[in-house]
């Protein structure tokens, strides 16, 4: 698919995904929900691309969520005729996407309001600039925050902090989304994407299949009890105790070397 709205171009195995819609604040209607899918697909389903990086064109916005003026513009008959059938995967093609296992970090380079937060959420690591601002106000527009929001920010932060921020529809600066534990790591927008990248090189210093199988046991093993997620066999598990990773590991290890992992 040729993208208009979003860049998707990928460096070894680090793919990074870009929204590219600076002019309305990065802001998803339903053609760039359908580019990010199938970008999100092509990175799920390539074996060469082990990490991605998703952000947002310029330094205003990570992305403002929901585009609401297409939606006026579309209510208004600017659009008439034009219908968009749901995208698997979900809102920005990533909200609803429960089964990849890859590594996915948020460089979250401003605003990343509604969906644009929830984007976020769904990614493994977010790392914020310093002015970033992160919030679900869909209330304040007679929504609610329904790809996600209103079901992650209560499960990443404390309850009573998420329920304040999601019943005033404020917005959370990026220093006290670290107090909370919602971002990883704040820096000044200049270092956003070196930080994002550091973070993708130090994780790619790991077995890859290794990482996959951690993603999926962890996530997962949340909907069980702790001993049935102790005892349960994962699927990314048997993948990784036959592959050749789990012998060059242990090999590298003894020859003092750096392991040269084939996720395979």
């Amino acid at each position: 698919m040729a993208y208009e709205f979003i860049n998707y171009e990928q460096d070894d195995q680090i793919v990074t995904i870009t929204i590219n819609r600076p002019e309305r604040m990065n802001s998803i209607h339903p053609p760039t929900t359908i580019e990010l899918a199938d970008a999100w697909n092509t990175f799920k389903n390539d074996d060469s691309a082990w990490i991605a990086i998703l952000t947002g064109a310029g330094e205003r916005a990570f992305s403002a969520g929901n585009d609401l003026k297409f939606t006026a513009e579309s209510s208004r008959g600017d659009h008439a005729g034009e219908r968009f059938a749901p995208v698997p995967g979900g809102f920005g093609g990533i909200t609803a996407d429960f089964d990849c296992w890859k590594p996915m970090i948020a460089a979250v380079n401003g605003f990343a309001l509604g969906g644009g937060c929830e984007m976020a959420l769904a990614c493994d690591i977010i790392i914020a600039a310093d002015h970033a601002r992160l919030g679900l106000p869909e209330p304040r527009v007679g929504l609610l925050a329904g790809a996600g929001g209103v079901h992650r920010l209560p499960r990443h932060i404390p309850l009573k902090v998420a329920m304040g921020y999601m019943l005033t529809a404020k917005h959370m600066t990026a220093q006290d989304a670290l107090q909370w534990g919602l971002v990883n790591e704040v820096v000044p927008a200049a270092d956003l994407m070196p930080t994002a990248r550091r973070w993708a090189d130090e994780i790619l210093q790991c077995a890859p299949l290794s990482i996959r199988a951690t993603k999926e046991a962890s996530y997962s093993g949340l909907e069980m009890s702790l001993g049935d997620a102790i005892t349960h066999s994962f699927h990314g598990q048997r993948v990784m105790s036959q592959s050749e990773d789990t012998v060059e590991g242990p090999r590298a290890f003894a020859e003092k070397r750096e392991p040269n992992w084939k996720a395979k």
